[in-house]
């Protein structure tokens, strides 16, 4: 059963992913879903107030993947420039798979979605109304 909170600030969205953050096992996989501004980095921020705190979270648009602290931290990857498997293999995406404690973030999860059997924690933020108002919605998928 999903998870659905509201949350009505960049801050509160922070908060729901600091709390989910605390529930994550090494290793897990979030499918970060959201429109353009819809708060994705902002969810990371609040996962890497948890698992590395000194981590300085940004975008990884260009870079494709950020990392966030040593082991048990997190690897933040954004596929919104990704176009198939050949830009994945590419970029060694998949030697970042299974490797250890790290929790990885997905954003724009979708465009790659089909390279995973399900084990995920799915996430979808929806701006729902307003500048700053976003429901989050979030369950395990096995």
């Amino acid at each position: 059963m999903p998870e659905r909170l509201n949350s009505s600030s960049e801050r509160e969205t922070e908060d729901i992913a600091y709390d989910l953050a605390a529930r994550l096992k090494p290793g897990d996989i979030i499918a970060l879903n959201g429109e353009m501004g819809a708060g994705k980095t902002a969810f990371v921020r609040g996962l890497a107030r948890f698992l590395a705190p000194e981590a300085r979270v940004s975008s990884p648009t260009f870079a494709l993947v950020n990392q966030y602290g040593g082991y048990g931290g997190i690897y933040h990857f954004d596929m919104y420039r990704i176009d198939g498997e050949a830009d994945l293999l590419s970029v060694g995406f998949f030697d970042y798979l299974g490797g250890g404690g790290e929790i990885i973030v997905i954003e724009w999860f979708g465009k790659i979605r089909q390279f995973f059997d399900g084990h995920t924690v799915e996430v979808d933020i929806i701006k729902s109304g307003g500048d700053n108002l976003r429901e989050i919605i979030f369950e395990r998928v096995k």
